[in-house]
C-alpha cells in the first residue's frame, strides 16, 4: 500500500464534508457544464486524462471525467486528496514514479499508469477544498505558466458552479 493513507486528515474535516453534502453533487449524473471543463483541461494541458474529483470521506468519486473509465477510486490512492491540502495553490508531481507520496501507489503502479498529475483544489467560498479539477498524463512532464493559470481558472469556474447548485438546492440568493 502506498504512503497515501498517511497524510493527515484536514483540520477542517467535518465542516469540509458538511460543505461537500450539502451541494448535492455527490452521485449525481453526468452534466454538460461539468463534462465541457474538463474537456477543456484535458485540451489545454495536452492531457489524454481529465477529472472533476470530489473527496468524500472514503473515496474520490468523478463528477466529470474524460480519458478514465472508473468513476471512483479509494480516497487512500487519490492524488486529489494531497492536493485539498493546498488551498491555493496546484499541486504538480512531475514524476509520480520519483515521488516517494506516489511511487508504490496502485494508480501509478498500475492501471490507469499515473506519471504526471497537476491539480487545482475546488475551495468554496467558506474556503474549503473540496476537490480538484486535475489533468493525468501516463508520462512525466510539467504545465506550461499559461496552463497554470488556465487550470486555476477552471478550477475557480467549478467552484462557482458548485456554489451555485448549492444556493438553487438551498434557496439561497446567489452572490
Amino acid at each position: 500500500m502506498s504512503s497515501q493513507g498517511d497524510a493527515a486528515v484536514p483540520p477542517d474535516e467535518e465542516d469540509r464534508l458538511a460543505a461537500l453534502k450539502a451541494i448535492g453533487i455527490l452521485d449525481s449524473l453526468p452534466e454538460p457544464a461539468y463534462d465541457a471543463v474538463v474537456q477543456l483541461a484535458s485540451m489545454i494541458c495536452g492531457a489524454p486524462i481529465a477529472l472533476i474529483s470530489l473527496i468524500d470521506r472514503e473515496r474520490q468519486w468523478f463528477k466529470a471525467r474524460v480519458g478514465l473509465d472508473v468513476a471512483q477510486t479509494p480516497r487512500n490512492m487519490a492524488f486529489c486528496d494531497h492536493a485539498i491540502r493546498m488551498p491555493g495553490s496546484t499541486m504538480e508531481v512531475e514524476d509520480a514514479q520519483s515521488d516517494p507520496r506516489f511511487r508504490d501507489n496502485p494508480l501509478v503502479t498500475g492501471e490507469p499508469g499515473i506519471r504526471f498529475y497537476a491539480g487545482c483544489p475546488l475551495v468554496d467560498s467558506a474556503g474549503h477544498a473540496l476537490g480538484t479539477v486535475c489533468v493525468i498524463d501516463r508520462v512525466p512532464r510539467q504545465l506550461t505558466a499559461t496552463q497554470r493559470v488556465a487550470l486555476s481558472s477552471l478550477a475557480e469556474l467549478t467552484a462557482a458552479l458548485m456554489e451555485a447548485r448549492r444556493d438553487v438546492a438551498t434557496g439561497n440568493p446567489a452572490g
